[in-house]
């Protein structure tokens, strides 16, 4: 009797051992699936100027790295491309008359849900570096160290725990510093989620010295639409975005010596005084060591542009160049932040559970149709780079081709870090498309709003659409114009065909899904 007590004695404690063994795996498991996040986003990162899209322009081999060990997305798109709604709509996982924010001239409500709080609540060490440009003090966030309104490219103003301070040097390189700082001093009993927002490539485009130049001697070829006439689209036409009349000194770093007589159209001529006074603060805030190397360079920008004496065609072609030389060195330090990032989880062993985001707050036109900025629900503007690496649930070299928004973010990071999504966001889980698993539900059609006029910059008119995989349809309410162009013939939205289509079913349909759309994201009363 004593053998066999003692023989089921040891069963049960072999039984209770067990027990706690696999509630401890269980636990850690847990812990382990709570992933750390790092959300990188850029300012006006155009899709064509990164290498993983396409090579046409320049490397970007450490963004490319996120998009080969993880997964790039094909048709990614923005709800309102313009600057502060699309970061309200990535906070809040909803469309701009949701969280309030239709334009820039708007502040953010700190007080309504956002996913950093969520996250917050849930345990996890949240902080925002960099660009903010929401004017009201960023909440939900352990901490904060975010550059003043659209803040510069050098030399930038920091608002940090309720104090400003300037520091000293390249403003890609300092939020990257910021960003490694606050990964070095996080809690390492808590995950993290860091929103690491660069102000570049945002306008006036102001590259490291150690890139200045870089491009100079590249063939940067001319978009086959930058000669865009506007044929049968009067928004467009009207539209105050054109790269001909860029500010010449701010835009181009043109010195009043260097265009003695208009050197453009009416735009230059309207804008040269106000473009001298922007570039005179932006130059005079530079240290006299970052004079000494900017003249270095510029100067002999000016004196080749002097002695060229251009007009016409190869004036605006000139421009246009020039434009993307700064805009696509500004780019050359993003890349180089991204790897810093990406370094560091590697040394420090965070690699492995932690999702990777790179995106824009928005597209950015290169030229096409003749112009730069953004706002159109015109693909350049409309669409935007997302590359997301999480090694655990990502398969290396992965693709997807569904439609995607900047509203699905904050569901995605909600849902990986075990929170319960909120019935009130509009955005959806990207879950099961970076595991691959079946989703024939998943959206077909995508709405987009824009609201800034008449009081923003570049005059583009107000309007609303639907996205499908084979048409897009635009409505510009306040002049009742519509605009339908055929995506799978007519990719670089050319040939407007409304008035040739507007009796078909295919336009009665697409009107349907329209207001479907604005009924779901509850969008019906302007």
């Amino acid at each position: 009797m004593a053998n066999f007590y003692n023989i089921v004695q040891r069963k049960d404690i072999v039984k209770v051992t067990i027990f706690f063994f696999l509630l401890s795996v269980t636990f850690l498991n847990g812990q382990q699936e709570q992933p750390n996040i790092i959300f990188i986003m850029s300012d006006d990162h155009a899709e064509k100027a990164i290498s993983a899209y396409t090579s046409e322009l320049l490397k970007t081999p450490n963004i490319d790295r996120i998009a080969n060990e993880g997964m790039i997305f094909r048709n990614s798109f923005v709800t309102n491309s313009i600057c502060g709604p699309s970061r309200a709509s990535m906070l809040t996982g909803k469309y701009s008359s949701q969280n309030k924010l239709r334009d820039n001239r708007d502040e953010f409500d700190g007080t309504q849900q956002t996913f950093p709080k969520l996250l917050q609540k849930a345990g996890y060490q949240t902080s925002v570096i960099g660009k903010w440009h929401l004017k009201t003090e960023p909440t939900g966030f352990d901490n904060y160290r975010v550059l003043l309104n659209q803040g510069e490219y050098y030399n930038p103003l920091i608002w940090e725990k309720g104090d400003t301070n300037k520091y000293i040097g390249y403003t890609t390189d300092l939020i990257t510093d910021f960003a490694i700082d606050e990964l070095e001093k996080r809690d390492k009993g808590k995950p993290f989620a860091l929103l690491l927002h660069h102000k570049a490539p945002h306008r006036n485009w102001m590259p490291n010295p150690k890139y200045f130049g870089v491009f100079d001697s590249i063939d940067i070829p001319i978009p086959k639409t930058f000669y865009d006439d506007y044929k049968n689209r009067i928004p467009a036409a009207e539209a105050d975005m054109k790269i001909d009349d860029m500010y010449i000194a701010f835009d181009l770093k043109l010195k009043k010596e260097s265009y003695e007589k208009e050197t453009g159209s009416g735009g230059n001529k309207q804008f040269a005084k106000k473009s001298e006074g922007y570039w005179e603060n932006s130059y005079d805030d530079l240290t006299a060591t970052q004079k000494i190397a900017w003249d270095s360079y510029y100067d002999k920008v000016n004196k080749d542009f002097k002695s060229q004496k251009l007009s016409g065609k190869e004036l605006l072609e000139w421009k246009y160049k020039r434009y993307m030389q700064d805009y696509l060195a500004c780019i050359l330090s993003v890349d180089e932040s991204v790897g810093r990032v990406l370094d560091y989880l590697d040394e420090n062993n965070l690699t492995e559970n932690t999702i990777v985001v790179y995106t824009s707050d928005q597209g950015f036109f290169l030229g096409e149709h003749g112009w730069y900025d953004k706002r159109w629900m015109y693909e350049e503007s409309f669409r935007t780079p997302l590359v997301i690496r999480y090694p655990k649930k990502i398969k290396p070299s992965s693709e997807s081709n569904q439609f995607v928004m900047n509203i699905d973010y904050a569901p995605t990071f909600l849902e990986y870090a075990g929170v319960e999504i909120p019935t009130d966001i509009q955005g959806e889980s990207l879950k099961n498309i970076f595991e691959e698993k079946p989703n024939d539900d998943w959206r077909k059609s995508m709405y987009y709003h824009y609201y800034e006029y008449p009081h923003g910059w570049h005059s583009v008119r107000q309007h609303y659409g639907v996205r499908t995989e084979k048409y897009k349809l635009i409505y510009f309410y306040n002049m009742d114009l519509w605009e339908l162009y055929d995506m799978g013939n007519d990719k670089n939205e050319i040939h407007n065909i409304y008035d040739k289509m507007k009796s078909c079913d295919i336009v009665g349909e697409l009107k349907e899904e329209l207001e479907a759309l604005r009924v779901k994201y509850k969008e019906t009363d302007i």
